[in-house]
């Protein structure tokens, strides 16, 4: 007689995690033989450059490799990170003490909050956002409070108007510039503010940077490392997978408050064993690639950016044109909620994008395009969703 599992409470509370239904979603319209459009979720489908592919192919024949890595990260990859920091933000790191490999940001985004989270604790957390954030903080016991990222405030937290009994209990805060989803970019003056906040009330700062090499019209986004006062109060993450086309291959780093890089080096030295070295090898050839082939990537996105935006614009849908991210953040029609104008395209034109209010409730209202097919099958996405409505 098979025993009786039960999910433990942690998991019984947790929301429906929205990627994971826009999966199910998916292999539902493709079951019923749907020409499916598939711009949910931001997965490049562009392939990784070749010449880190070739790296890559070279590195996994080395037997130094097959072996366990090092928990940190190689002392070669965090080198490596910390000269492109320099070369493109302008900022220094040490590599061994402000610098962690991460198994992908998400996984370090994840775990963070074991590491100086306990019961009862809060974590402000931007909404809408990547679910991440409030995901691990509930793992560790403490309390999300979500900032409403409203258009009206440009998509940026009203600091002020966060009650005085949750700040006593705050320990951190997630950021994330450029903004997934609403393609928000920040300001030195934004982090400014958020860094004058922190120390205030003693509050470690999570800025999640994955999409800072993903900008249009020559406007780069800057680190929120890059303002004075930032290395005092908090961390930076940082992703390969968004720049280099690189989502498959697991590889990520933090940076920042060397305090906080060593809680989280303790999370993970008793949870994972680090990153085939291999990998590592090969990323180390991508953050020294030239700068010729993120502007080639650049601006197939920036293509396509334009063919959605005014596409989408003559149907007569509401957007704002982003700076940075491959997102399009666009007002559904009136009468429509977030979810149902997601399942009308989803119906009457095969066409999948993610609902506004799957990132939280704030984002009800909107929904989220990617970037992430053809400029081909972009302008076909339009010509259905024209018919559609």
């Amino acid at each position: 007689m098979p025993i009786k599992v039960e999910l433990a409470d942690r998991l019984k509370s947790l929301p429906p995690y929205l990627f994971a239904r826009i999966d199910e979603m998916k292999e539902e319209a493709l079951s019923k033989g749907v020409d499916l459009i598939d711009i949910s979720i931001g997965d490049p489908d562009l392939p990784t450059p070749a010449h880190i592919v070739d790296a890559m192919k070279k590195a996994v024949e080395k037997p130094e490799h097959h072996r366990y890595p090092s928990y940190a990260g190689m002392l070669s990859y965090r080198e490596a990170v910390a000269q492109w920091y320099e070369r493109r933000f302008n900022v220094k790191l040490d590599p061994a003490e402000e610098v962690l490999s991460l198994i992908g940001s998400k996984e370090g985004i994840g775990h963070i909050p074991l590491a100086f989270i306990n019961p009862g604790d809060v974590v402000l957390c931007p909404s809408p956002a990547y679910p991440v954030y409030s995901i691990g903080t509930l793992f560790a016991g403490g309390e999300p409070y979500f900032m409403p990222l409203k258009e009206e405030n440009h998509f940026f937290p009203d600091f002020s108007s966060i009650p005085g009994d949750i700040l006593k209990r705050a320990k951190m805060m997630f950021l994330n510039y450029p903004n997934n989803p609403t393609s928000q970019t920040a300001s030195v003056e934004f982090f400014k503010e958020a860094i004058e906040f922190a120390v205030r009330h003693n509050i470690i700062i999570c800025h999640d940077n994955a999409y800072s090499e993903l900008y249009f019209d020559g406007k780069r986004p800057i680190s929120f490392l890059e303002v004075e006062g930032a290395m005092d109060v908090g961390v930076e993450f940082h992703s390969l997978s968004k720049t280099y086309n690189m989502t498959g291959w697991r590889i990520g780093f933090v940076c920042g408050n060397k305090e906080v890089i060593a809680g989280l080096g303790k999370i993970k030295t008793n949870i994972d064993s680090g990153i085939f070295q291999a990998i590592q090898e090969a990323a180390i050839v991508a953050l020294r690639s030239d700068e010729g082939i993120l502007d080639d990537i650049r601006s197939i996105y920036q293509e396509r950016r334009d063919i959605l935006i005014d596409g989408l614009s003559s149907i007569g849908l509401k957007v704002n044109k982003p700076d940075a991210t491959f997102y399009i953040w666009a007002k559904v029609p009136e009468g429509y909620t977030s979810e149902s104008f997601t399942i009308h395209l989803l119906d009457k034109a095969g066409i999948l994008g993610t609902p506004g209010n799957g990132f939280g409730e704030p984002g009800e209202g909107y929904i989220r395009f990617a970037l992430t097919v053809s400029a081909e099958r972009l302008k076909e996405a339009v010509e259905r969703i024209k018919k559609a409505l």
